[in-house]
């Protein structure tokens, strides 16, 4: 309930109920609110209208305890016993009956007798006349409840107007036959209109791309795309159409629109990268500082940045601390793997389409990662996967910085840097044709080099150590160390898939292990089984690489042909994205023996 004196707020009903009462009896009515305060009354109450009645009178007990009260002698009434004018009373009778909604008093209404003929019409019918004023009360309940209902009601229109005024998507609202009845702030801000422009207009004449479909009905599409151009503003963007529906009944529509740079915005904030800088990045050996230091230096530059590297060395890492280093940190990183999307799909992923661009494009068409990433980073990873087709694509937008989106009537402008990285020879691409020399000095503006994990191997006991609490915290298991053979073991192993093989192995081995320490009996099979060290000694064997290959492909689906992922596991281990495991496994599919 609103807390106020609610009374006050129905005064004048309430004198008339009173006068009503007067008409019908002959006898005085006063009535009080929740204070005592007399709110309305006739005859020579009239006058005191606005005085607070005796604490200790029947109007207090018929408050209190909810009860009609009558009292037929008020001079020798033991409820009159405590009123400070008892001995002068002139009243002969007097009735009271309590006003209550809700199961809360509010006041009292009041009949007083001050003649001997009203106390005798007042004892000569006592029940009916209760019966009488208990209609009153509830009378004035009723329109006191009414009075409340439309006040709660005002304040939740308030709060409603306040909140859709302070939302970020511009919301109309309109009747049956599309007129319009509602809107928030940012709806007439973003299409630039005044009330005068909108209030019972047609939102065919207000916004002229939303069509109607028939006289009464512009529903055929639950959303779409729009651009608009009246009254000084270029907007483009996605709207949503929703009906208003009560107790099955059709009232009207509700549309939100999206302009595409708020599009941007909300995409940014949901995909805002963790502040990851070089200095999470694990390592004291030489090699790795140095890396650290090149990335540092960087990161102050608004060059584009290629870094180099075996699968599974961090380069995404990398690219993500250099990033959270610049200028652009406040702004967005975003990731795309040019190996495991489809060079069909690559695209539009990348640059973005129209509506109508193609068949099957999406209504309103698709932001690029380039769009999404405006004024931030983007991070293309395996470049060397990137066919030559859209090879030439990024060589413009590299060169032009203008993005040309499918369908687009016109390049769109963007301030976006680019991290390029990949594990391969691109130089070597180059050579034999199947890499853009001009992309590729392009790309190679800050080369950097991240070192392997054998190159490295002081740095294997800091990782071992930080896995093992990452990892036990991430599984609920408390493991508190490796013991020496087994760390002796990961120290000799050549890592052929860098750090994301170490992680792999930790977390193994801290599901598998039965005790609080790693031992040799937690390790892989594969790898306590096969020394590297020795199957380097000079009177081996040299193998082809193409045995090499097979050989680790075979080990990696084996340790981990119990998982759910495991084909993923795999590609993880091997230091390759999950497509070209499955092309590596279409070739060598006699050889292999795998579905």
């Amino acid at each position: 309930m609103i807390i106020m004196k609610e009374l006050e707020n129905i005064k004048d009903d309430i004198q008339n109920i009173a006068e009503a009462i007067l008409s019908v009896l002959n006898i005085d009515v006063t009535i009080v609110d929740e204070d005592f305060i007399r709110i309305a009354g006739t005859g020579k109450y009239i006058d005191k209208i606005g005085d607070e009645v005796d604490g200790y009178s029947a109007f207090k007990k018929s408050f209190t305890e909810q009860v009609e009260i009558f009292i037929e002698d008020p001079k020798n009434s033991d409820i009159c016993k405590g009123c400070d004018h008892v001995g002068l009373c002139k009243e002969f009778a007097e009735v009271c009956c309590p006003i209550v909604l809700d199961g809360k008093s509010y006041g009292v209404i009041g009949l007083i007798a001050f003649s001997q003929e009203q106390s005798d019409a007042i004892k000569g019918n006592i029940n009916d006349l209760m019966n009488f004023l208990k209609k009153m009360a509830d009378l004035i309940s009723s329109k006191l409840k009414a009075q409340i209902n439309t006040e709660e009601l005002e304040v939740e229109k308030k709060k409603l107007e306040i909140l859709l005024d302070n939302m970020d998507k511009a919301v109309v609202s309109v009747d049956i036959n599309g007129y319009v009845d509602k809107c928030n702030h940012k709806f007439k801000e973003l299409f630039n209109l005044r009330d005068e422009d909108l209030f019972q207009k047609s939102m065919f004449d207000v916004l002229n791309f939303i069509k109607k479909v028939n006289d009464n009905n512009f529903n055929k599409y639950k959303m779409g795309s729009f651009v608009y151009n009246k009254r000084n503003r270029n907007v483009k963007g996605i709207y949503n159409i929703n009906k208003i529906m009560i107790k099955g009944k059709f009232k009207g529509y509700v549309i939100d629109f999206i302009e595409k740079k708020e599009a941007i915005k909300n995409y940014n904030k949901i995909n805002k990268d963790y502040k990851i800088t070089l200095d999470n990045i694990i390592g004291n050996s030489e090699l790795i500082i140095q890396t650290k230091r090149n990335a540092l230096i960087a990161s102050h530059s608004t060059s584009t940045i290629l870094i180099t590297g075996e699968s599974g060395t961090g380069k995404e890492l990398f690219a993500r601390s250099i990033h959270n280093h610049s200028a652009r940190a406040d702004h967005p990183f975003v990731t795309v793997n040019c190996a495991a999307i489809p060079d069909n799909l690559l695209e539009s992923e990348l640059f973005g389409y129209e509506e109508g661009a193609f068949t099957g494009a999406k209504k309103g068409g698709k932001l690029g990662k380039f769009e999404l990433a405006d004024k931030g980073t983007i991070f293309l990873d395996e470049i060397g996967d990137m066919s030559l087709h859209l090879q030439a694509k990024l060589l413009r937008v590299l060169q032009e910085r203008e993005l040309d989106k499918i369908g687009g009537k016109s390049n769109i402008f963007i301030d976006v840097r680019i991290i390029a990285a990949t594990n391969k020879n691109l130089s070597a691409m180059v050579k034999n044709g199947s890499f853009r020399e001009d992309l590729y000095y392009r790309l190679n503006v800050i080369p950097i080099k991240l070192p392997s994990l054998r190159e490295r191997r002081e740095d294997i006991p800091l990782l071992i150590d930080y896995m093992i609490k990452e990892y036990s915290d991430k599984l609920g298991k408390e493991i508190l160390g490796i013991d020496e053979n087994a760390k002796q073991l990961l120290m000799n192993y050549e890592w052929p898939g860098n750090i994301r093989e170490l992680q792999n192995v930790i977390e193994y081995s801290i599901n598998m292990s039965q005790s609080k320490i790693l031992t040799l009996d937690s390790m892989p099979k594969t790898l306590t089984t096969i020394n590297y060290v020795e199957e380097r000694v000079d009177n081996e064997e040299i193998r082809t690489l193409e045995e090499l290959e097979i050989r680790e492909i075979k080990r990696a689906l084996d340790l981990y042909k119990n998982y759910k992922k495991d084909k993923e596991l795999a590609a993880n281990a091997l230091g390759i994205s999950r497509a070209t495991l499955y092309r590596k496994l279409e070739k060598y599919r006699d050889k292999l023996d795998v579905k």
